[in-house]
């Protein structure tokens, strides 16, 4: 049996000032701030595994990329635009899929001190109240320093006969496929970015290579056909307080809809929004939800 394996967090604050998150950027500015404490706040070999992996972590991931990639992913796009007056709550999650590493207090000790020292341009205080741990239907349990066991997602085949899926993608997603970007996430695109990065993630931090014939399941993705496509680009930016680089934080959002035997492919698909998929995923984008059931989408019991 094929399964990936989580931990999933949601880190509790109350604005001490008034905190505002700029649109579309919520989970950059959190990405920034919590790399900049994090290398003062955590040993050296930590930091690294968790900010900084790149190559001298270890081998070529099995995906054939020289660098690592980090092994957490951020949920805040709810906070895009919003401005949290002085006492109010917010909140947002952080994924992790090292499971060898003590992560959690790492990630704790950092949003604290981040939080107290100021967020995004304005530097409104905050201060970090608690941490739960959630598991995949959203029940949530307070944790200190030790999670409790990871959440565990499935990857074998659906047992019903599934012909139709449709999929939303709810923020910014880029998708690569030889060198460039694509304009429509065509799902022999898709699905191959999705597996490579599941079967990295768990190959470089969780139970090890996953047993799936790569070859054979890019072949029957490739009968998948994208039969409904109604996305939108958004355009983001950001600029490197280090080097004052602008670098583009958008992508295509929307709805895109797929015919073909999917049986075999609904658990990754499903697993997308837990890990995301394409560029820039450790900020929230590619973040992928299967729409529900319904009776024009699948069909299934033949």
């Amino acid at each position: 049996m094929n399964v990936f394996e989580f931990y999933r967090f949601r880190f509790h604050f109350r604005a001490i000032d008034a905190v505002h998150f700029p649109p579309g950027k919520s989970a950059n500015v959190v990405r920034g701030a919590f790399g900049m404490v994090l290398r003062d706040t955590a040993p050296p070999a930590a930091y690294k595994r968790l900010f900084e992996p790149g190559a001298a972590t270890g081998p070529r991931t099995p995906s054939g990329l020289a660098d690592w990639p980090r092994p957490f992913v951020l949920r805040a796009a709810h906070l895009d635009g919003l401005t949290v007056a002085a006492g109010g709550g917010f909140f947002f999650d952080v994924h992790v899929f090292d499971l060898h590493g003590p992560a959690l207090g790492h990630f704790r000790r950092a949003f604290a001190e981040f939080a107290e020292s100021g967020i995004g341009a304005h530097r409104g205080r905050a201060r970090l109240d608690r941490v739960e741990q959630l598991d995949l239907a959203d029940g949530a349990e307070r944790v200190e320093s030790a999670p409790l066991p990871p959440s565990v997602v499935g990857l074998d085949p659906d047992p019903a006969l599934v012909e139709r899926v449709g999929v939303r993608f709810v923020t910014p997603t880029e998708l690569k496929s030889g060198g460039g970007l694509v304009e429509r996430p065509e799902f022999p695109i898709l699905s191959g970015r999705l597996r490579d990065r599941l079967s990295t993630l768990r190959a470089l931090y969780g139970a090890g290579p996953l047993d799936i014939d790569f070859r054979a399941m890019g072949e029957r993705a490739n009968a998948i056909r994208l039969v409904r496509c109604d996305l939108a680009w958004e355009k983001v930016e950001r600029k490197s307080r280090r080097t004052g680089q602008v670098h583009p934080l958008g992508g295509f959002m929307g709805e895109a809809d797929y015919e073909g035997d999917l049986a075999e492919f609904m658990p990754w698909l499903r697993a997308a929004r837990w890990v995301g998929v394409g560029r820039q995923t450790v900020w929230g984008k590619g973040d992928m939800r299967v729409l529900a059931a319904e009776p024009e989408l699948f069909v299934s019991g033949r």
